[in-house]
């Protein structure tokens, strides 16, 4: 299922990317159209929200030098790289740029970082720590993990990236004391690159 807010949030964003990479202005953009449209208008286009007609979308992009079907397959991309209900988070950024609301999802990530033997990411102000190989069998998730069916996140082939399922993401926000939207904004920063 397509999530349509998100679909368009990252759309308005690569329309942003696109501008600013020209060096221009919203009203400078707004000079090169077809059709005159009102800069409030491209700003919620770009902030994702509202949502644009098929014809705006090609007119900005023609404006712009871009074709429509190279924005179309950037932002399909970006979109569909996750499986569909999962938010995918790079467990070494969670550890160095998550704030401190985010401090149960931290320590997390640091005992997960070093259970596959990662080396922990310096946190903004602290030295780089060495990781702490672990032997025998992995060590079971703590109380404060979050489980997901018996796992705490489906792990992908790399060990420092973890993909949450929907109910992973509501206890994770639970123990974080955030609203779940909140912590998967804040989730789609830590994102592999």
């Amino acid at each position: 299922m397509i999530d349509a807010e998100h679909y368009q949030r990252v759309l308005g964003d690569e329309l942003r990317k696109l501008r600013r990479g020209r060096g221009w202005t919203r009203k400078e953009l707004n000079a090169h159209l077809q059709s005159e449209i009102s800069l409030q208008t491209l700003a919620t286009y770009e902030l994702g929200t509202r949502q644009c007609s098929v014809v705006r979308l090609v007119e900005l992009c023609v404006a712009m030098d871009e074709l429509p079907q190279d924005l179309l397959a950037k932002v399909h991309s970006r979109v569909f790289t996750e499986e569909p209900g999962r938010v995918r988070v790079d467990l070494r950024r969670v550890v160095a740029e998550a704030g401190p609301e985010l401090t149960p999802l931290r320590r997390w990530a640091e005992g997960r970082l070093r259970q596959n033997g990662v080396a922990l990411p310096a946190r903004a102000g602290t030295a780089a720590r060495p990781s702490v190989p672990v032997s025998g069998s992995p060590a079971a998730p703590s109380p404060s993990a979050p489980a997901a069916s018996g796992q705490p996140a489906s792990a992908s082939a790399s060990t420092d990236e973890v993909s949450f399922d929907f109910a992973a993401l509501e206890r994770m926000a639970e123990l974080c004391g955030l609203p779940t939207a909140e912590l998967v904004s804040h989730l789609r920063k830590l994102a592999p690159a």
